[in-house]
């Protein structure tokens, strides 16, 4: 599905108090109980996903990234080049998200705060070629909610988000292969069993991957 800007509904209750001199009168007038504003489901529109993958310890990040300079059009998300990681390493993911440039400023805008303080209603999902990592082992729980994935985050509900993760490469062992990353939007439905059939889709992006020593 093709991502759209999000909107938010909010009530507006006026109150008008009018006085009649002559008369006395006051007339108050408010909105019915039925506009009640209704949660939207509504993904994000984003453009440009950012990974960095900084090793623990020290040394340089490895950083990718993936655009799409259409925006609402047909392009998806493509990724720019392979994520190159060494083995014997444990790196923290993070993720940044934009969406295009804006003609006022000529900058992208930052969704990524959005996601922060909606992060109830967001997660993300990964799935990566089987036995890339030591940990997490398997291949990510885009196919299963419970596969592991090392969340480095929570939400207000202490449910994992994904803007920060972890992640260890095996001691000795080059190897290559496919990368998922999926943002999901899951206003009023994210629980400890939602899973990436659950919401919309505010972005899938899949990269190249080599593990080398």
């Amino acid at each position: 599905m093709k991502q759209t800007s999000i909107f938010r509904s909010h009530a507006v209750r006026s109150f008008f108090y009018l006085a009649l001199p002559l008369a006395g009168a006051v007339v108050l007038g408010s909105c019915s109980d039925d506009d009640e504003p209704v949660k939207e489901d509504v993904p994000e529109l984003i453009t440009t996903v950012e990974l960095t993958f900084t090793p623990v310890g020290g040394g340089d990040a490895v950083k990718v990234t993936a655009t799409d300079p259409d925006g609402e059009g047909t392009d998806e998300l493509k990724a720019d080049g392979p994520i190159a990681l060494k083995t014997g390493t444990t790196y923290t993911m993070d993720i940044k998200l934009y969406n295009g440039l804006l003609p006022e400023t000529d900058e992208e805008y930052d969704v990524t705060k959005e996601v922060e303080e909606e992060s109830d209603e967001h997660m993300f999902f990964f799935s990566w070629t089987a036995d890339l990592f030591a940990n997490p082992a398997g291949n990510g729980n885009i196919d299963n909610r419970q596969d592991p994935v090392v969340y480095a985050d929570v939400d207000e509900n202490g449910l994992p988000t994904g803007l920060s993760t972890t992640w260890s490469t095996k001691e000795d062992a080059s190897s290559n292969g496919a990368f998922r990353v999926v943002l999901k939007h899951q206003p009023e439905l994210k629980s400890a069993t939602s899973g990436y059939n659950t919401g919309e889709t505010d972005a899938d992006v899949s990269f190249v991957i080599n593990v080398t020593e």
